[in-house]
């Protein structure tokens, strides 16, 4: 995949989305704040507008109303004629394109933070679609750097060859922001703290940026989507067992071959059967029960990321 290009100006139009998912409430009670409230968002040289992405979903305390939100930005939806009755998701991926994109266009936004929080224990999880991206890959060492005693982990979602899908991918540039582990409909107050230091971060790294900071190469050590595991099911398609406790919780940890991943209801360990040690992400995310999800398969690798060069000076006023 080719690198996606450095900004060689100002970023000047950024959003923050929340409520993507209506039940992950850190980042619906924000954007709810900062609708309200916007200052905290503005920086010198920009000033950030906060989204409510799925407030119909927010409402109710559901993750959608009618299908993922988050997987739901694909050309396929976004330029599909209008019909009434279109799923709601589908009529405000268009609505939130328009206003954040149009995708893949000159007249999009320069960056949007997308905010989720997982039922599973990622903890600060930084979500990139592929290690090209380096503008963003600076913006999450900046981020580690501000609390380097606790992990901050990298995720790259993206297969090779599939279509960009999510919410911020209708920016010119973007990333997810995941925290967890935290209940659906539940909020957390140290989650919801560390969301809100993590969104100003950010913003203070795209100040520095947009002042003509330079920011000198590093190596990084990234997690890399390969393939996910469903759980054990009956001929039927009901589930057969769940995640065997010596798995649960251990999301970035390495998995090696034999290793038991479920619990089968009969009493038995179903091990695990691949052939090197994968990380598993994600790990029981009770969202990704209906996609017959119980876990990411990723490797995990360095990569090396060039030095971000300052902006030249602009114009003297």
């Amino acid at each position: 995949m080719c690198s996606l290009p450095v900004p060689r100006e100002p970023l000047r139009r950024v959003a923050v989305a929340g409520g993507t998912h209506g039940n992950e409430m850190s980042g619906v009670y924000l954007a709810r704040q900062w609708l309200q409230a916007p200052g905290e968002l503005q920086r010198p040289s920009f000033s950030a507008t906060p989204v409510l992405a799925n407030p119909a979903a927010a409402a109710a305390c559901r993750r959608y109303v009618d299908r993922d939100l988050n997987r739901t930005f694909t050309s396929a939806f976004l330029t599909a004629r209008p019909h009434p009755d279109d799923p709601y998701e589908v009529t405000r991926a268009r609505e939130l394109n328009q206003l954040l994109g149009p995708k893949a266009s000159g007249q999009a936004f320069d960056f949007v933070l997308d905010l989720h929080n997982t039922t599973a224990n990622v903890g600060t999880c930084l979500v990139l679609e592929a290690a090209s991206n380096v503008f963003a890959l600076h913006l999450c060492r900046h981020l580690q750097l501000q609390s380097p005693e606790l992990p901050c982990r990298v995720f790259l979602y993206q297969l090779p060859g599939e279509e960009s899908y999510s919410v911020h991918s209708a920016a010119k540039n973007g990333m997810g922001l995941e925290l967890g582990p935290q209940p659906q409909g539940v909020l957390r107050a140290d989650l919801f703290t560390r969301m809100r230091a993590l969104v100003a971060a950010a913003l203070d790294f795209i100040q520095l940026f947009n002042q003509g900071t330079a920011f000198p190469a590093f190596e990084m050590e990234v997690y890399r989507k390969v393939g996910s595991v469903d759980f054990p099911r009956t001929e039927a398609g009901d589930l057969a067992g769940t995640v065997h406790p010596q798995l649960q919780d251990r999301d970035f940890e390495p998995l090696r071959p034999g290793a038991p991943i479920f619990q089968l209801f009969s009493g038995e360990d179903a091990l695990y059967e691949g052939e090197s040690i994968v990380y598993p992400v994600f790990i029981n995310e009770a969202a990704y029960y209906e996609k017959g999800i119980a876990f990411f398969q990723t490797e995990k690798f360095t990569v090396s990321v060039p030095a971000l060069p300052a902006l030249a000076p602009g114009p003297a006023p």
